[in-house]
């Protein structure tokens, strides 16, 4: 594929007409090869692909083009294009019905019949179905009329070099046709007729066919029900002036796609919220458990911030939208999950790898068997159908299948429950993690920490309220929890807070900002004694509230400090089971904080940490440090924060996890998230990949063992064509009922 670092767009399509690994994997070799495309990666389980291609060398409908000549459908997967995608859906699942009803209904004649025969029933009506213009008659129409997908198929995949599935059907079914043709009418043996195995393969195929959508379909079960939440419409409050001065609201239905920014919503009791926003008036309760995996309803009022997906339960409640509908968390959660449902593991590769080369070696083997069935037999007919056996047998569908159905399954359970997996390789890299790496605010501690103690320099020229005027109006620049809690107390106090000029955010070590052209600095003790600056009046309060396990800011000036305040986060009241849980399932558990060594210390005792097991006055590219220090001993490190300053070490750990409460940045960063920010969480996660890749090795191991038992059996005549198509068509099923499984997995316990 073509690699350059500028103009990547992404393309995502939903491909129709897929059937087996080699069918997944031909467009992602020939598209892959054409000019543009970077990336081309195609996921056989919820037919979908995703193209990273250059805008300016190709476009979205020359892929499409692409791929349609190699024989497959794609449309656009989009919010456009998703009606049309349903339908198409469905008059494809209704014409694989329709054609399995015909074809099992004119096979029936003829199994009734070989059954017949075999119990020594010998009947005038017996011995009519067993007539070969008999058996023409009912197997012409499944041959060339409900068979001609694969004969469609299969020429579409010999055209560009890559054979399917549907070449070792065709060849099989087709070989038994004519050979029973030749016995039939042409001068060959008309006892030895294979026109009921050519029928009854085709028809077990299609059944097998027809229950592994229906299975496909459930395994993507959870973006669907993350879609159904999303709201059509919306309420809009409009205001307008009559001619006499008084201002009345007009309450209007629109559709969803046309709120903007800044538009007043009423959402009434048991709706649905349309988009994010806040609370403008009224009191409710929401049901959030869409978004965290929480089923208790949380109280809402003026000021909270709402989600779209949410249900509001009780209350009628109007909100302003801060975000459009295609930027809510409930579009971003289902653009998340989709990305991930259509992703591949690394250990996708290997039987990608096999399926590329699987269908040749198949052909041989059967040509082989052919000759030397006939060699060690002397009949060509038993020799044919060893042949069509190992054909038949040997479809890869099960290999195809085996990867990507367990990690919709399994990145659709972490969803309901919250968790939101980005990729199958950070699933896969999620469930070798023996090491976690925890930020303190906002991970171990509920990040919303509230001022204990404020306290001025009394030789000072400013007063009081002048001087927590200027650290409000520097901390309001900030999105830290610290500086929220600060902004907060100084709007208890009715302050007007002054113009900030050449405001710079110090990161890990805090604000800098001029008032009146005079600079001022925000930080920690660390911070004054970097900058050598005298904050000797308060050297009593930094221990004395540094051990209880608070944190100390202060404002400087460029001499010294003015102002100290100090903030107390309590710890989140899961975090010390969180921990418990995690040791116990053996994963070594760090804190790592900027914060100072006295107050991480008290937290650490609080949630069950020993000393060694905290690292405290750290820089963001410290934290990014440890984490490195710790992958060099051999540690496979996931790394847990909430903020702008554990971005670094979050891109650095193998695993990165943003709690869904914190910044965009650390999300983006992440690979996975959790969306509740509770801790207990990680235990679940890790299990839920352990689990995932368990069913993805049982699903590989069956695929491969199933081909390597079938295809011996099948050669030395151990399976009849028709018991080898039964086997193909349902190997592909169990490999489905065992990934969809994981629904019933329980994440509360190690397994």
């Amino acid at each position: 594929m073509h690699q350059d670092p500028l103009n990547r767009e992404f393309s995502r399509l939903a491909i129709t007409g897929m059937t087996c690994a080699n069918c997944s994997g031909r467009i992602e070799r020939v598209v892959g090869k054409k000019p543009g495309i970077y990336r081309a990666n195609v996921n056989l389980a919820s037919k979908k692909g995703m193209f990273e291609y250059d805008p300016n060398l190709i476009d979205e409908a020359e892929i499409i083009q692409i791929i349609e000549k190699t024989g497959f459908g794609a449309i656009l997967d989009d919010e456009d294009h998703r009606g049309e995608l349903i339908l198409q859906e469905e008059r494809v699942a209704k014409r694989v019905r329709l054609t399995l009803i015909i074809s099992a209904l004119l096979s029936l004649p003829m199994v009734i019949g070989m059954i017949a025969m075999l119990a020594g029933v010998h009947t005038p009506w017996v011995e009519f179905l067993h007539r070969p213009w008999v058996q023409l008659l009912l197997t012409t129409p499944i041959q060339f009329g409900v068979g001609i997908r694969f004969y469609k198929a299969a020429w579409a995949s010999l055209k560009v070099k890559a054979p399917s599935m549907d070449v070792l059907v065709s060849l099989g079914t087709l070989a038994a046709f004519f050979y029973s043709v030749y016995n039939g009418f042409l001068g060959g043996d008309p006892t030895h007729l294979y026109f009921e195995s050519s029928a009854v393969i085709i028809t077990l195929i299609l059944l097998g066919k027809y229950m592994e959508e229906r299975a496909k379909n459930r395994t993507g079960a959870a973006i669907r029900s993350l879609m159904a939440l999303q709201a059509k419409t919306a309420i809009r409050i409009d205001e307008v002036t009559a001619e006499d001065g008084t201002i009345r609201e007009i309450f209007t239905e629109v559709p969803i796609g046309s709120v903007i920014v800044g538009d007043k919503l009423l959402v009434h009791p048991g709706k649905t919220i349309p988009v994010d926003g806040s609370v403008i008036s009224g009191n409710s309760t929401i049901d959030e458990s869409m978004l965290t995996g929480e089923s208790l309803p949380i109280d809402k009022g003026v000021g909270d911030e709402l989600f779209s997906g949410t249900i509001n339960q009780s209350g009628a409640l109007v909100m302003t939208s801060t975000k459009l509908d295609s930027e809510s968390t409930l579009s971003r959660i289902i653009e998340m999950v989709n990305d991930a449902q259509g992703s591949k593991a690394p250990i996708q590769k290997i039987a990608d790898q096999v399926s590329a080369i699987f269908v040749p070696a198949v052909i041989v083997i059967a040509i082989i068997t052919l000759l030397i069935s006939f060699v060690v037999i002397g009949d060509w007919g038993v020799a044919i159908m060893h042949s069509v056996a190992v054909l038949v047998i040997a479809c890869p569908c099960a290999l195809g299948l085996a990867t990507p159905t367990a990690i919709m399954v399994g990145t659709g359970v972490g969803a309901n429950n919250g968790i939101l997996i980005k990729n199958g390789e950070s699933l896969e890299r999620a469930a070798k993690i023996n090491t976690i790496v925890l930020d303190k605010t906002g991970t171990i501690t509920e990040g919303a920490p509230k001022v204990t103690h404020f306290e001025v320099r009394k030789d000072g020229l400013l007063s009081e309220d002048e001087l927590l005027a200027i650290l409000v109006g520097l901390e309001s620049h900030s999105e830290h929890p610290l500086a929220k809690a600060i902004v907060v107390f100084g709007e208890s106090h009715s302050l007007e807070k002054p113009k900030i000029e050449n405001f710079q955010a110090l990161v890990g070590a805090g604000l800098r900002g001029e008032v009146g052209g005079k600079r001022y600095f925000v930080g920690s003790p660390r911070l004054m004694d970097e900058m050598k600056l005298d904050y000797m009046p308060f050297k009593r309060v930094v221990p004395e509230h540094e051990s209880m396990g608070e944190t100390v800011v202060m404002l400087s000036d460029e001499h010294q400090a003015l102002v100290v305040i100090t903030m107390a986060d309590p710890v989140k009241a899961t975090s010390k089971e969180a921990i418990a849980t995690l040791k116990a399932i053996g994963i070594n558990v760090i804190m790592l904080t900027g914060d100072n060594a006295r107050t991480a210390a008290k937290i650490g005792v609080d949630v069950g940490l020993m000393p060694d097991e905290i690292v405290a006055e750290l820089k963001p590219e410290d934290k990014a440090s440890v984490v490195k220090e710790l992958q060099a001993q051999g540690k496979i490190v996931a790394m847990v924060g909430d903020g702008m300053n554990d971005a670094p070490a979050l891109a650095q750990a193998d695993a990165g996890i943003a709690m869904g409460t914190g910044t965009d940045i650390a999300m983006e960063s992440a690979d996975v998230t959790i969306m509740n920010g509770d801790l207990i969480n990680l235990s679940k996660m890790i299990l839920l990949s352990e689990l995932t890749m368990r069913k993805i090795k049982q699903n590989l191991f069956w695929a491969f063992i199933y081909n390597t038992v079938g295809i011996p059996f099948a050669a030395f005549g151990l399976l009849s064509p028709i018991i080898a198509g039964g086997a193909m068509a349902f190997s592909s099923v169990s490999v489905l009922i065992n990934s969809l499984s994981l629904n019933r997995a329980k994440l509360t316990k190690k397994s």
